[in-house]
């Protein structure tokens, strides 16, 4: 990882992670929800996961895509779950894709303390 990289990469994860762990919470109050108030909120979660995957595509094209892939995946598999009417199964997902964007944060952190940037 170049340190020009290793800079966009932790602050592309640091953003993206913000976001899902926001992602998260409001998913976990939706499932405590009845039923016809899920929609409204359902509502305005898909079009958040879906922000945050457009900051998860940009960062594949700023960075090595090969490091984004698994939380692209985890964050399409969400989208269709909530999509099916399973948005309790969208929270599995959702933690992979916080996993995922936490660890490219520690190796990009890493790479930037070899090199006595942070």
């Amino acid at each position: 990882m170049e340190t020009r990289e290793a800079i966009l990469a932790y602050s592309q994860s640091e953003k993206a992670k913000v976001g899902l762990l926001m992602a998260a919470q409001l998913i976990e109050m939706c499932n405590g929800m009845p039923d016809h108030e899920k929609h409204a909120a359902e509502r305005f979660l898909r079009p958040l996961i879906g922000m945050i995957a457009n900051e998860v595509h940009l960062s594949r094209q700023m960075t090595s895509a090969d490091m984004w892939t698994s939380v692209d995946k985890s964050l399409n598999t969400a989208l269709v779950m909530m999509n099916s009417g399973v948005l309790s199964e969208a929270t599995y997902h959702v933690a992979q894709a916080i996993s995922g964007v936490t660890t490219i944060g520690q190796r990009a952190m890493q790479h930037l303390i070899s090199r006595k940037l942070l």
